[in-house]
């Protein structure tokens, strides 16, 4: 099966429509009203002088800015009543995405641009929608739609079964990670909203949810089980922070029964130590950043990852400011954790053959994080902390590495393909486990990886000691005693 089979994760560029009719933000709104009725349309794009689009007008804003205003139509420019920042989608993007993108924001058309930010076209959730009546997007629309816990555990269901139906087609592990990420973003966005309008009204929006780790870096596969943490502001009282405690039981409580396995380590929200003030969390950070201890280290890592679900995201970027700050002040942290990710080198003998039965799999088989996946998500997010461009997951984190300079362009592109390929072989390791009905983790069997993955396993394993020795030197772990 190819992408072609499975439309949803074809590029954009596919189906958008090149012909666009755009204006001006000073163009007299009559005006451009006049053309939308002539072409029988119902969005006009506005852009700048340089064909960068800034902005849109629809039916809908003429609806409901225009007529209610009791203003004289004549005095309204563009620029009154479109819609700016502008909502855009890059041509080379899948339509999954644009899916995701319009139904989270709500809108209908997302504007088209190339690589250098120029207007190339429009698409619509029609257009895509078109082309296939049982898509990830329906999958979306009933999470939106579910309306008690018992649905969204089937719907969380669902999103394994496709999965793992896509897992098995030309869909690339990049753009399957995303969607992992959004669906169950969208699952648990859903499940907070009925909590709210269920059983806490009164609840208040004032706190921040976040989740951490793999799922705050959007790198989900098929085993993942909870990371997550809520962020207070300083000032709350007793009665605040005891309902928010009820909020934060219940809330993990029904994530755990619609299927989301409870972290081992106890990294929830519902534990006392990850629901703190912002002042608690910055104390707590200068506590682990500063004592790099076997204990600390993994805490500070997986904070380092937060994105944020549910409330504002200014605390999210303070905190991440904070790590920044108090990590220039002192690279011992950096170096520590440089060390711990050294520590889990991967496995191969001194002949540079591939060993199995080592870092705790079974005999016959490896442990793909260990061999290789947490190199390099924490060796990058090391780079990342430093070069304070912590923003994404791996593969933007190695991005924004290439373009300051920290990484070669040779060495950025070995690192995200060999990341790829090692998610790719865990996922699909996974999906087998599943059909044989174990439960999915992180070894995969190497007898049954063909005679050219096994070769491609090797120089992934190469690619990753590389990067380890690199990051010895970069972070000079020879002053380590």
């Amino acid at each position: 099966m190819t992408n072609g089979d499975v439309p949803y994760f074809r590029p954009v560029r596919d189906i958008y429509q090149s012909k666009v009719v755009t204006c001006l933000p000073d163009d007299n709104l009559v005006s451009v009203v006049e053309i939308m009725r002539e072409r029988n349309i119902s969005s006009v794009v506005v852009c700048d002088h340089e064909d960068r689009p800034i902005g849109i007008i629809t039916d809908r804003d003429l609806r409901n800015k225009v007529v209610p205003s009791g203003r004289e139509t004549s005095s309204f420019r563009v620029r009154d009543i479109m819609n700016s920042p502008l909502t855009t989608i890059g041509e080379d993007d899948v339509l999954y995405e644009a899916l995701y993108r319009m139904s989270s924001l709500n809108i209908h058309r997302l504007v088209v641009v190339n690589g250098g930010g120029n207007l190339i076209g429009i698409v619509t959730d029609t257009d895509i929608l078109r082309m296939q009546s049982h898509s990830p997007h329906q999958l979306v629309r009933d999470i939106e739609n579910a309306a008690d816990l018992e649905t969204l555990k089937d719907l969380h269901e669902r999103i394994q079964d496709l999965v793992v139906h896509l897992s098995g087609t030309a869909t690339s592990i990049r753009d399957l990670s995303k969607l992992i990420a959004n669906l169950n973003d969208q699952i648990i966005l859903r499940l907070l909203a009925l909590l709210v309008q269920d059983r806490f009204p009164d609840i208040g929006g004032e706190f921040s949810f976040v989740v951490m780790g793999s799922e705050g870096r959007g790198e989900q596969t098929l085993s993942t089980d909870q990371d997550n943490a809520i962020i207070l502001p300083d000032v709350y009282d007793a009665h605040q922070t005891a309902s928010v405690e009820k909020f934060a039981q219940a809330l993990i409580d029904d994530l755990t029964s619609i299927g989301i396995p409870a972290c081992p380590g106890g990294i929830m929200a519902s534990n006392e130590p990850w629901r703190r003030t912002v002042a608690q969390w910055k104390r707590e950070l200068d506590r682990w950043l500063t004592t790099p201890s076997p204990e600390n280290i993994p805490n500070a890592s997986m904070f380092a990852d937060i994105r944020t679900l549910y409330g504002s995201t200014e605390w999210e970027h303070s905190l991440k400011a904070h790590i920044y700050r108090r990590v220039s002040e002192n690279k011992l942290f950096l170096m520590r954790m440089t060390e711990n990710m050294v520590r889990f080198p991967p496995p191969l003998n001194w002949r540079g053959k591939i060993k199995t039965g080592t870092q705790g799999a079974p005999p016959g088989q490896i442990d793909l994080k260990k061999a290789g996946i947490f190199a390099i998500t924490d060796g990058i997010k090391a780079l990342a902390i430093e070069a304070k461009a912590l923003e994404g997951g791996t593969h933007q984190r190695i991005k924004h590495l290439l373009e300051m300079g920290v990484l070669a362009k040779d060495q950025a592109q070995n690192l995200g393909e060999t990341f790829d390929f090692l998610v790719q072989m865990r996922l699909r390791a996974q999906v087998r486990a599943i059909e044989k009905s174990e439960s999915p983790g992180n070894n995969v069997d190497f007898a049954e990886l063909s005679q050219m993955e096994q070769g491609r396993l090797l120089i992934a394993l190469e690619d990753v000691a590389r990067f380890q020795r690199f990051m010895s030197g970069h972070f000079n772990l020879n002053l380590l005693r």
